[in-house]
């Protein structure tokens, strides 16, 4: 019989759906050219990933990291939903496990869903206690989901009301060409927004003529109306 990462395999692919296969291709935009290029899927909803989860969660590293590797997309989301529900229960030597783990694979976690499942608890529940320049060399990585994760990673710091880190990564991020990058940087700002206005406030006042503009309507989605206008006038006419 199967163990380890082969039995959870052989497990998510039992579930697979050809039909929800070729959505989520088309979702996550694994066509020639586009960000998800050449990734496989196989047709698994994430709540169904999630009780799989469940049935691993006492896999091994050596396993969880075979399954980071996989060509398959869902086989990468079960190992990371494993990894977080084993951070959680983990003691400090576990948890840097973990972490070393993440840091060590971020080729493999290479889609927008695959980050933000993963990088708030993994990364931002990590640093929480300790020196955050990890986030600066994430931000300046060539690789696009690194440079996701630097500012996706500190949705963790925002709902403790700590707001600094994603400050200071957004402007880090305010050239990034990538959509990607701009809508992620985006959300959290309006994050921070939706818990201390006066200070997406302040960075905007500061940063809106400059912001692409996919991360400045992001930014301020949850600000009235006028006030909406006023900084979508401020801001630059930039395709983002």
């Amino acid at each position: 019989m199967p163990s380890g990462h082969r039995a959870a395999q052989q497990r998510l692919r039992s579930l697979a759906c050809t039909e929800q296969a070729a959505v989520l291709s088309r979702f996550f935009k694994t066509g020639p050219g586009e960000y998800g290029e050449g990734d496989r899927f196989i047709g698994v909803k994430v709540p169904v990933i999630r009780q799989v989860a469940k049935e691993f969660l006492a896999l091994t590293p050596a396993h969880t990291r075979a399954l980071l590797r996989s060509r398959i997309h869902e086989e990468r989301l079960l190992a990371l939903i494993i990894l977080v529900g084993q951070f959680t229960r983990g003691d400090d030597a576990t948890r840097r496990q973990i972490y070393d783990l993440y840091c060590a694979n971020t080729q493999h976690i290479n889609n927008w869903d695959l980050v933000d499942l993963s990088a708030p608890q993994i990364v931002g529940g990590f640093l929480e206690q300790r020196n955050r320049r990890a986030l600066d060399r994430l931000a300046k990585s060539p690789l696009l989901w690194e440079r996701r994760i630097s500012i996706v990673a500190t949705h963790w710091f925002i709902r403790r009301a700590d707001f600094g880190d994603t400050l200071r990564i957004a402007r880090r991020l305010l050239g990034d060409g990538e959509d990607l990058i701009h809508k992620a940087t985006g959300w959290m700002l309006r994050e921070v927004g939706k818990r201390d206005r006066a200070a997406l406030e302040s960075f905007l006042d500061e940063h809106a003529p400059g912001m692409p503009r996919t991360m400045l309507r992001y930014a301020i989605e949850r600000l009235p109306e006028a006030q909406r206008r006023a900084y979508l006038r401020a801001g630059k006419s930039r395709t983002g």
